[in-house]
């Protein structure tokens, strides 16, 4: 993005172009050249200069209305910081429940006609079970003449503490040079605020719109989605029978500087690798040397160094996944593709500054993007059942959980990934000869996504883009894992394009996250 110092507001604007209606009826090649010729989707920042050279009457009412509300639209996203809408812990599900109360309250005072639909209960692994999130399907515009879009995002978050290193309350939204630090600014629910203060801004000074709206926002994405797929499945024939487009806003950019839509993400594969010796945790110095009997058998209670063992034995210092058959089914980089990479604007003095590393595995930028993006890489997340807090327990505790996650890309199945890591963690514990219990389990496994980007919804969005910035959208991938995109493609096999809002160092689960008071607002383009 630019520089604060030259922006002066983000806004929801309206660009100039070809204005025209559907008629006869809603054929598809008729809503795609529609949005071929007029209709996009684009965040927005415009300097002075920009305003003054190419504004209408139009755009310079909005500009205003954003000028004067732009506080209130700030309050609002405080308000939702505030909940502690963590879907991983058990203890927080009623905070998830009340922020889709709070979500779907503020699409109703839109003016949009609301459904909260309920999805049942899950059980956990300890047994327990719990109510799902009720999912908001939101409906705003019936026109007939116009082609529908619809834009999904979730209200959910990461776990977040201010001792796990925050500069300010993770839940007490705080300004601090032009930026909104707090846990969901841009992971999700800044951008899902965005795009329905842009709606509120235009219906507000009563402008047309040539698009209606649908609005899907979840509670449960960080935990899975669970409960979606069904639920998109189950509406296909009816909420999704006249949706035209789907428009995700849940990522970031790749630069700070740069806008980019992204076209593809990477799956996410997530294992449990569990160790056992007993019942009960041990005195480390009874039984430290050697063994201790436990009904009749022969115990040994060395747990986190069979945990650390078997991780070591998943990736090397450089990186490389050392299961075998992993890398079989990625697919080799022609030199096509190569070149596209070779145009992406990526810096990695700011990259490795975003990061906040002081060197990385490679050292040009090609090789970064290849390995974030369509090769696989695995993560070691942490040791369940092991002492954590402050201080020294001098205990051998009788479980132990060892987490990691695998990335993959497309063409590598699931299924296959699963069957190569507990092979792999098998072959490995049985050459320790160890008397331990061993079992592995994969609890959460989402697919990589992949989109094509010449279909008419990247077309638009790309010119949209050049339109309000002045230069074309770099055109990348994702590292991380967006189950979503791939879900909504799939079940409704509509086009599917991922508009990301927030740039590069915002932060998304990570501590001092933050989306820039300059790019909390959607733009939609005509």
């Amino acid at each position: 993005m630019t520089s604060t110092t030259s922006v002066t507001r983000a806004l929801a604007l309206p660009i100039p172009g070809p204005h025209r209606k559907l008629g006869g009826g809603r054929r598809k090649g008729c809503i795609n050249k529609v949005l071929q010729d007029s209709i996009c989707f684009s965040p927005v920042l415009l300097s002075k200069a920009v305003m003054s050279s190419s504004s209408s009457s139009l755009e310079m009412e909005i500009f205003q209305y954003i000028d004067a509300h732009q506080n209130e639209f700030t309050k609002d996203l405080k308000e939702w910081v505030a909940v502690e809408s963590d879907s991983i812990q058990p203890h927080l599900r009623k905070e998830v429940m009340r922020m889709m109360t709070l979500a779907a309250d503020r699409l109703t005072a839109l003016g949009a006609t609301v459904n909260l639909v309920n999805l049942g209960s899950h059980q956990l692994p300890d047994g327990q079970v719990l109510p799902l999130p009720s999912v908001i399907l939101g409906e705003l515009g019936k026109d007939p003449q116009n082609p529908t879009v619809c834009f999904y995002g979730h209200v959910d978050v990461q776990p977040a503490k201010k001792e796990d290193g925050w500069n300010t309350d993770p839940y007490t939204l705080t300004e601090i040079n032009g930026n909104l630090y707090g846990r969901g600014a841009t992971d999700n629910k800044g951008p899902v605020l965005a795009w329905i203060n842009a709606v509120e801004t235009v219906r507000a000074l009563k402008s047309a719109v040539p698009v209606n709206f649908k609005f899907v926002i979840e509670g449960m994405e960080e935990a899975g989605s669970l409960g979606l797929e069904k639920l998109l499945q189950e509406e296909n024939q009816s909420f999704f029978s006249d949706v035209d487009y789907i428009v995700i806003s849940d990522n970031l950019w790749l630069s700070n500087k740069k806008p980019a839509l992204t076209y593809g993400s990477r799956g996410n594969a997530c294992f449990f690798v569990e160790v056992e010796c007993g019942s009960k945790d041990l005195h480390s110095g009874t039984f430290t040397k050697g063994v201790m009997i436990a009904k009749g058998k022969k115990q040994a209670p060395f747990l986190l160094i069979s945990v650390s063992y078997f991780t070591d034995s998943l990736v090397d210092c450089t990186g490389r996944i050392q299961i075998p058959g992993i890398y079989d089914s990625v697919a080799a980089l022609m030199e096509e593709e190569r070149k596209l990479y070779e145009s992406i604007e990526f810096d990695l003095e700011e990259h490795r500054n975003n990061c906040g590393v002081k060197k990385f595995l490679y050292s040009t930028k090609e090789e970064i993007l290849l390995h974030l993006w369509r090769y696989p890489s695995l993560s070691i997340h942490g040791i369940e059942g092991a002492f954590h807090e402050p201080g020294i327990k001098t205990v051998i505790p009788a479980k132990v959980i060892g987490k990691f996650s695998i990335r993959q890309v497309p063409h590598m199945d699931l299924s296959v990934v699963r069957k190569q890591v507990v092979e792999h963690l098998e072959g490995v514990f049985s050459k320790r000869n160890s008397p331990n219990k061993l079992k592995v389990s994969m609890p959460l496994g989402a697919k990589p996504w992949l989109a094509d980007v010449n279909d008419l919804l990247y077309k638009a969005g790309r010119r949209a883009i050049k339109t309000v910035f002045g230069e074309d959208p770099d055109f990348i991938r994702d590292g991380s894992t967006i189950p979503v995109a791939r879900m909504f493609q799939t079940v409704t096999k509509k086009s599917v394009m991922m508009l990301p809002i927030g740039a590069a160092d915002d932060g998304e689960h990570s501590q001092n996250e933050k989306i820039s008071r300059f790019l909390s607002f959607v733009c939609f383009c005509y």
